[in-house]
């Protein structure tokens, strides 16, 4: 594992994703106009970003001891992601994600993931070193709370880049991750339970949200405002950029794709007004297609940088 610039901590998934014109009601029957089979889970979507990207990534989670877990490994390999800290869990299947979504790009998730293939405080520990061995570790926060802990403890004792995404079932947690951290993304629903609030509505609102989590302990903030846009505070400045003006056919991936964005640019040591226009760009690369997978590439992010509007 040595010479990983990023190791993700998080859900590893089959990802099964229908598109339809709308979702029946009940004891109702529609076509699927399109089906794809992923892998997928939060965990990997940022793993296959960050590869994408060319940041050189594992990825620490769990899968069965299962057929789907052999074909979920093996296309995170395809996808040059090292799998050797994944664990195999026997006596549990691969967990299930099926992501249906409509013609209006409204998206409906049935979540078949057994507790098993949640990682334990004690999976992380076993893979302390390597932790500590990448120069980043990104921590899904859908992850049990001693889990991600775990993850964050062993990263900041070894000097490493702690990236956080969303917020912990357990608010009693969230003290001690957000002091560990450098980075914390949020979307706008996680911003209004980490700041006991309504999530933002606006441009100020999330600016607002942002100063105050920032408070806490990471040195970079970047808090969703849901339909509008992020917003980015760091120590001395602070931006708001728009989201990028692209018809979306599915927003289930966007998030994975901003987290992957930002780590890869922290890792270049690009200044933050250019990481958080990045950000967004693939964030924008990622929603005009079904699924949570990300699909970013120079061509599809210089694209989307231009749609961005100046404010």
């Amino acid at each position: 594992m040595a010479g990983l610039d990023a190791i993700v901590v998080g859900q590893v998934a089959r990802d099964l994703v229908l598109r339809v014109d709308e979702v029946p009601g009940p004891s109702g029957t529609v076509p699927v106009r399109c089906r794809r089979e992923l892998l997928g889970g939060k965990g990997a979507n940022q793993a296959v970003g960050l590869a994408q990207l060319g940041v050189r990534v594992g990825l620490l989670g769990v899968v069965g001891e299962d057929e789907v877990g052999d074909r979920l490994l093996g296309q995170a390999r395809s996808d040059g992601i090292d799998v050797a800290p994944v664990l195999r869990r026997p006596g549990t299947p691969s967990a299930l994600i099926v992501d249906v979504v409509d013609a209006r790009g409204r998206w409906r998730y049935l979540e078949d993931i057994p507790e098993a293939t949640l990682l334990t405080e004690a999976d992380v520990t076993g893979a302390a070193g390597v932790l500590r061995a990448a120069r980043a570790v990104v921590v899904q926060l859908q992850q049990p709370l001693p889990a991600a802990l775990a993850a964050a403890r062993h990263a900041r004792a070894a000097g490493r880049l702690v990236v956080l995404d969303g917020a912990p079932d357990d608010p009693d947690g969230a003290a001690e991750l957000l002091s560990r951290a450098d980075v914390l993304r949020a979307d706008a629903r996680e911003a209004g339970l980490l700041l006991d609030g309504d999530p933002p509505k606006d441009a100020e609102a999330g600016l607002g949200a942002g100063r105050d989590l920032a408070a806490r302990g990471p040195a970079l903030v970047a808090v969703e405002v849901a339909g509008e846009g992020n917003a980015f505070v760091w120590p001395g400045g602070e931006l708001f950029v728009p989201l990028s003006e692209t018809p979306t056919v599915d927003s289930t991936g966007a998030g994975d794709a901003f987290v992957a964005a930002v780590t890869a640019g922290l890792l270049r040591d690009d200044p933050y007004p250019r990481i958080a226009r990045y950000a967004v760009a693939a964030a924008g690369a990622t929603v005009g297609h079904a699924g949570g997978r990300p699909a970013l590439n120079r061509d599809a992010i210089e694209a989307q940088l231009a749609r961005i509007p100046d404010r």
